[in-house]
């Protein structure tokens, strides 16, 4: 076969607000690569199929000397993420050429890996489409299913609030939290993410842009466990209405990450007054306690809808932008995920 192209998304650019494509991101198809005859050296080479957009991918868009917990992009070079490719060819015992891999891929059509010990092999005996493992069954649904066992300590009957819950990772937190026989307070932003919430099993779904959230809290509180992944003013309500000893699990915090000026909190004085308990987490670090038991039970409940979701996909890496963008301004409706290629 002739050499193909081998295009990118590539980091162009620190932005001040929300990231621009064609500005901050940019699609770079001048590189071509011969599947053939490419040396693998000791490596695999797999064609990318699907790569998940996700609201931390904001964060790693900043200047390399700012600390934080997700290493910052280079600048000229391919964005990354996780994704679901398939090994074209092999030259490492560990991973065979057909497999289906998860892990963390550059933006680009083709790569050449050589840690298989990065890679998850995916059996998807569910017969699962692909861009499920980058979303329900993938890091957004770890990120739901381990810090709900981590921190909620639920209680039948108590009271939960999800923000941003028609996302992949607040959705999922409703039907746990719905197990688990909890009265569920979501809010979204548009009224069909509304309707999809209540879909799900939310009891009280709203629309944060068209109802006030302090009416609906001071209604329908005191919340027990407040699962955030908006932070800003929405947290501070969740604060001035939250019962004593509730749990906060802080996941996210999208209102504050295109903003020059921060929210200033005005109620965290009630977290020793209410005597409350706020876990901030990463999912990585509770990865290696829960992937195998979740790896082996969460597809066939999700198979089997038992666990529900929703996805906005996007065709085509080179629009890669269109779908940070998507998330950053809550246009996507369900998990954004950009097909990369078909099989």
């Amino acid at each position: 076969m002739s050499p193909v192209k081998n295009g990118r998304y590539l980091f162009n650019e620190i932005p001040t607000g929300y990231p621009e494509p064609g500005k901050t991101m940019i699609y770079d198809d001048s590189q071509t690569i011969d599947i053939d005859t490419v040396p693998l050296n000791g490596g695999f080479l797999v064609k990318v199929l699907v790569l998940s957009i996700d609201p931390f991918l904001r964060g790693k868009m900043r200047d390399p000397s700012i600390e934080s917990y997700a290493t910052a992009f280079v600048l000229g070079e391919p964005l990354y993420n996780y994704g679901v490719g398939v090994v074209v060819r092999s030259d490492n015992p560990a991973i065979k050429q057909g497999q289906h891999i998860y892990g963390f891929f550059n933006f680009q059509h083709y790569t050449i890996e050589t840690d298989a010990t990065k890679f998850r092999i995916i059996e998807n005996k569910e017969g699962l489409p692909w861009s499920v493992y980058v979303g329900v069954c993938g890091m957004p649904g770890e990120t739901a299913e381990y810090a709900w066992m981590e921190f909620a300590n639920a209680k039948k009957g108590e009271v939960a609030f999800v923000t941003a819950a028609a996302g992949p990772v607040g959705a999922t937190v409703i039907q746990i939290a719905k197990a688990n026989g909890l009265k569920v307070i979501a809010s979204a932003g548009t009224d069909d993410k509304v309707e999809f919430i209540k879909s799900v099993g939310a009891d009280v779904a709203f629309n944060y842009k068209t109802t006030s959230t302090r009416e609906v809290l001071e209604r329908e509180g005191p919340i027990n466990i407040y699962w955030d992944n908006v932070g800003g003013e929405t947290l501070d309500l969740a604060l001035a209405n939250s019962a004593r000893h509730a749990r906060f699990i802080e996941c996210g915090m999208i209102s504050q990450y295109n903003t020059a000026t921060p929210y200033r909190l005005q109620n965290h004085i009630l977290i020793f007054e209410r005597e409350l308990q706020v876990h901030g987490f990463v999912v990585f670090s509770l990865q290696r306690k829960h992937e195998a038991r979740f790896f082996a039970t969460f597809p066939a409940r999700v198979a089997a809808g038992e666990i529900r979701y929703k996805e906005h996909l996007v065709r085509g890496l080179e629009r890669a932008g269109e779908a940070i963008l998507d998330v950053q301004s809550g246009r996507n409706f369900g998990k954004c995920v950009v097909v990369v290629a078909d099989e």
